[in-house]
C-alpha cells in the first residue's frame, strides 16, 4: 500500500482519479498550468509500480523532443530506474524507430534518410525547374505544403482522381514525380514519416498484432494537437484494446492551420465507448485575476467540452490594458516597463513578448536594442538547421547513401568547385529520364565522356572526394567521422574567407557539430540495428524539426502566440489586441477560424503567472499601410473587474518630449504626425513617425522626390509648410 501513496500523495483529488484509474481509455481534459505532465508521470508509475507493467509495455509520445526527455527523466526520478529503453519520443520519432526496424515490410532501403523541411523544399525547387513548370504559378513552397496536406490525411498521389482542373492537375503531377525521386533515393520526409509508418501497421497484420500485445497502455500528451494520420495510427495500435490514455485540451487548440484536427478530442469519445473523461481544473501557475479573465474569454466559443480554471493562491493583480498612440508608443511603454522590471530586481528571462505575427516583433527589437536590453526572438534558428550544418551533415549523408539527392545537391559545388548550373541541369536531366539518382547519372555523364575536360575534372573530383573520405572514415568513431568531414570537404576553408563575424561563428557552429558527435549518446543494442553514423544523422534531422526552442539567457523572450504554448513567464505582455491584427482580418467571418484565434488569446492570457498587460494602439503602420484599427473584441470579452486602464482612451495624447529650450534644438511639439515640412535637400514631404527626445529626436519623413528618410531634430533644418 505504501507504493501506492506514494505516487498519489502529492497529487490534488482530480490528479489522483487520473492516475489510480483502471486500466481503460481515459480522456483527461487538462486546463492550462494543471500539470498534465505530472499525470502522465505518475500515470506511468502507477502503472508499473501498482499494475505490474514493464516499461517495455508502455508507449508514450509526445509532440517535442524537449517534452519526452523531460517526461523520461521524470519516470526515472520518480520511480529510481532507467527508462532509456522506454519507448517514450514525438510522433515523428516513434515512427522513424518503427520503419527503421521494420524498413522491409515498410518497402524502404536499410539506409533510408531522414530530410528536414529545408530538404524536402530543395528537392520540390528542382522538380518544379526540371518539369518546366512556372514556379510563380505553382510556389515550390506552396507544393510543399500541399504535398504534405494530403499525407497528413493519409493520401498518396495514387489515391488522388485526374482532376479537370489545371492548377490540380499540376499539383498532382508535381507530388507524383516528388514521390518517384524519394522512393528512388531512400529519402523519407516528416509526413512520410508518419504516413509510412501508418502504413507499416495497416498492411502487415503480424507486426501490428505484436505492437498490439507489447504496449499495454499508450500514453499520448497534447491530443488536441493530434492530425489525421497520427489518430489513425494510434486507432490501429488501440483497435480492440481499451488502452488509449490520452490527455488534451480543447481550449489549447490552436494548430488548426498545419493540420490539427480538435475533432479528433470528440471523435475520440465515440470510437472508445468505454472510456472515462476526468476534468483537471486546478491551476498552479496563473493569479485568480489572470485566470477568471481568461475563463471568460474561453467561455465565448460555443464547441467546446466546458472546464473553468482556478486556483487557491489569491486574486493578484488586475490586468493592465495601455492604449497606445501608434505602434511606436506601445514598443516605446513596454520597453520603460521592462526596465523597470529589472531595476526593481526582476530578472528578464521572466518577461515575455507576444503578438500575433512575426512582423510585429521588428518595434519592440529596435527599442530593446537601442536600451541595450539583451533579448532574443524564439523560434530562431536552431542549431542543426544552421545552414554549415547542415552542409556538413550532407557531406556525411552522401557519404553514407551515394544515393541521397538531397545531399547530392545541396553540396555538389559546396564549396564552389567548377560544377555549375548547366552542368547540374544535365544531371538532372539524366537523372530523370533514367529513373536513377543523380550520383547514378554523375557516373554515367563521366563514362559517357561528354563533358567538357573542366566539366568532368570538376565533377569527378567531386565523387572522388566522397568515395576518399568513405573510405578513410572506416573503422573510425562518429567524432572522427565528423572531424574528417569538416576539416577535409572544404567547407572550414571556405567560410574562412567570409568577412567579419559571419564566417567565424560557421567555423565555430562546425568545431561544435564534431563536438556534439563526441557527446552522441549511441544505443550499440538499439532495435533498429543502426550503425552510430545512422542513428547520429537520424538524431540531427528529427532535432531540427522540432518546434520547440533551447534554453536562453537572461534575457527577454519575443515570440509569436503559437510559440508560446506550453511555457509560462512571470511578466506577460500580450500586444496588438486590434481587429484585423488579433482576431487576423481572414478570421473574422469564419466562425471556426474565429474561435480559434480566441482560442489563441486564452493561450496567451495563460501564460502569465503573475502580471499582464495588454497593449493595442490607436494608430498601426503594418505591411506598408497605416491603419486605424478598432480595439480587439477580446478585450471587450473580458469583463471589466478584472482591468485597469494605464490610460483611458478618449485622453490619449502622445506624449511630447520635455525639451530645453536651445537654439540648436527645436521646441518641443514643433512638428506633428500628418505635417507637411520642407527640407534643403531633400525637398518636400509629409511628417510620418516621431520618437527619441532631447539631442536624440528624430522624425520620419516620406520625401516626394527621394522616399522615407529619418532625420535628427537636432541636425536637420526643416522648413514646416
Amino acid at each position: 500500500m505504501d507504493k501506492n501513496i506514494s505516487l498519489i500523495d502529492s497529487l490534488n483529488d482530480a490528479q489522483r482519479l487520473a492516475v489510480s484509474a483502471p486500466n481503460r481509455s481515459m480522456l483527461i481534459l487538462a486546463g492550462a498550468g494543471s500539470g498534465k505532465t505530472r499525470v502522465l508521470v505518475h500515470r506511468i508509475g502507477w502503472q508499473i509500480q501498482v499494475e505490474g507493467l514493464s516499461i517495455h509495455n508502455i508507449l508514450a509520445v509526445t509532440f517535442t523532443n524537449k517534452a519526452a526527455k523531460e517526461m523520461r527523466g521524470r519516470i526515472e526520478d520518480l520511480l529510481n530506474i532507467s527508462a532509456h529503453s522506454m519507448w517514450i519520443g514525438t510522433f515523428h520519432g516513434i515512427a522513424h524507430r518503427l520503419l527503421r526496424r521494420h524498413a522491409k515490410q515498410a518497402k524502404l532501403p536499410d539506409t533510408f534518410q531522414v530530410m528536414d523541411s529545408d530538404d524536402q523544399l530543395r528537392i520540390i525547387k528542382r522538380l518544379v525547374k526540371s518539369l518546366n513548370i512556372d514556379d510563380t504559378k505553382w510556389p515550390p513552397k506552396q507544393m510543399m505544403w500541399f504535398i504534405n496536406a494530403q499525407k497528413d490525411e493519409g493520401i498518396r498521389a495514387r489515391h488522388m482522381i485526374e482532376p479537370n482542373d489545371i492548377f490540380q492537375r499540376v499539383q498532382l503531377q508535381i507530388y507524383k514525380a516528388y514521390e518517384a525521386i524519394c522512393d528512388r533515393s531512400g529519402l523519407v520526409d516528416f509526413a512520410e514519416l508518419l504516413l509510412r509508418a501508418h502504413e507499416l501497421l495497416r498492411d502487415n497484420e503480424d507486426v501490428l498484432q505484436f505492437y498490439q500485445d507489447r504496449f499495454k497502455q499508450v500514453h499520448v500528451d497534447e491530443f488536441q494537437d493530434t492530425n489525421t494520420i497520427q489518430y489513425a495510427w494510434l486507432r490501429l495500435l488501440t483497435e480492440g484494446r481499451d488502452n488509449l490514455f490520452v490527455v488534451g485540451d480543447d481550449d489549447q487548440s490552436i494548430y488548426g492551420w498545419r493540420g490539427a484536427k480538435i475533432e479528433n478530442l470528440y471523435n475520440f469519445q465515440s470510437h472508445y465507448p468505454n472510456h472515462q473523461v476526468i476534468k483537471l481544473e486546478q491551476n498552479y501557475r496563473s493569479t485568480g485575476n489572470i485566470l477568471k479573465s481568461a475563463n471568460a474569454l474561453i467561455a465565448k466559443n460555443d464547441s467546446r467540452m466546458g472546464k473553468e480554471l482556478w486556483t487557491d493562491s489569491g486574486d493578484g493583480e488586475l490586468i493592465s490594458l495601455y492604449t497606445a498612440f501608434n505602434e511606436q508608443d506601445e514598443a516605446y511603454f513596454v520597453v520603460e516597463k521592462i526596465r523597470k522590471w529589472v531595476a526593481d530586481g526582476g530578472l528578464r528571462q521572466d518577461i515575455a513578448i507576444l503578438y500575433r505575427s512575426n512582423a510585429q516583433s521588428r518595434q519592440f527589437e529596435e527599442k530593446l536594442m537601442a536600451t541595450g536590453t539583451p533579448y532574443r526572438v524564439y523560434g530562431g534558428l536552431r542549431f542543426f538547421e544552421r545552414m554549415e550544418v547542415k552542409n556538413a551533415l550532407a557531406y556525411l549523408r552522401i557519404m553514407s547513401n551515394h544515393n541521397d539527392d538531397a545531399s547530392f545537391e545541396r553540396v555538389v559545388n559546396t564549396p564552389t568547385r567548377g560544377v555549375g548550373a548547366k552542368l547540374i541541369d544535365n544531371i538532372r536531366l539524366l537523372a530523370r529520364e533514367n529513373e536513377i539518382s543523380l550520383w547514378q547519372a554523375s557516373v554515367e555523364l563521366i563514362n559517357q565522356n561528354k563533358l567538357t575536360p573542366r566539366a568532368g575534372n570538376a565533377l569527378k573530383g567531386f565523387l572522388d572526394l566522397i568515395k576518399r573520405l568513405g573510405e578513410e572514415a572506416k573503422g573510425k568513431e562518429l567524432f572522427d567521422k565528423v572531424k574528417l568531414i569538416v576539416e577535409k570537404s572544404g567547407l572550414v576553408e571556405a567560410y574562412k574567407k567570409e568577412k567579419g563575424e559571419k564566417g567565424e561563428t560557421r567555423i565555430e557552429n562546425l568545431e561544435e557539430l564534431a563536438n556534439a558527435a563526441r557527446l552522441f549518446d549511441f544505443d550499440e543494442d538499439n532495435e533498429e540495428n543502426l550503425n552510430e553514423l545512422d542513428m547520429f544523422l537520424a538524431h540531427a534531422a528529427l532535432e531540427s524539426g522540432d518546434m520547440q526552442g533551447d534554453d536562453y539567457e537572461d534575457c527577454v523572450q519575443l515570440m509569436t502566440l503559437h510559440s508560446a504554448k506550453g511555457l509560462e513567464f512571470k511578466l506577460v505582455f500580450l500586444v496588438g489586441l486590434e481587429e484585423g491584427l488579433f482576431p487576423s482580418q481572414q478570421s473574422t467571418d469564419d466562425v471556426g477560424r474565429l474561435e480559434e484565434e480566441r482560442r489563441l488569446c486564452y493561450v496567451g492570457i495563460t501564460r502569465a503567472m503573475e502580471q499582464l498587460i495588454i497593449t493595442h494602439a490607436e494608430s498601426r503602420r503594418l505591411y506598408g499601410k497605416e491603419t486605424y484599427p478598432r480595439p480587439s473584441r477580446f478585450l471587450k470579452e473580458i469583463p471589466a473587474e478584472f482591468i485597469q486602464e494605464i490610460r483611458i482612451r478618449a485622453n490619449v495624447t502622445r506624449p511630447v518630449a520635455a525639451v530645453k529650450k536651445s537654439s540648436s534644438l527645436p521646441q518641443a511639439g514643433t512638428y506633428r504626425l500628418g505635417q507637411r515640412v520642407k527640407h534643403i535637400k531633400f525637398g518636400e514631404g509629409v511628417v510620418l513617425q516621431m520618437e527619441g527626445e532631447g539631442a536624440q529626436e528624430r522624425v520620419q519623413i516620406n520625401f516626394q522626390n527621394v522616399g522615407l528618410k529619418w532625420l535628427m531634430l537636432s541636425y536637420a533644418k526643416l522648413e514646416v509648410l
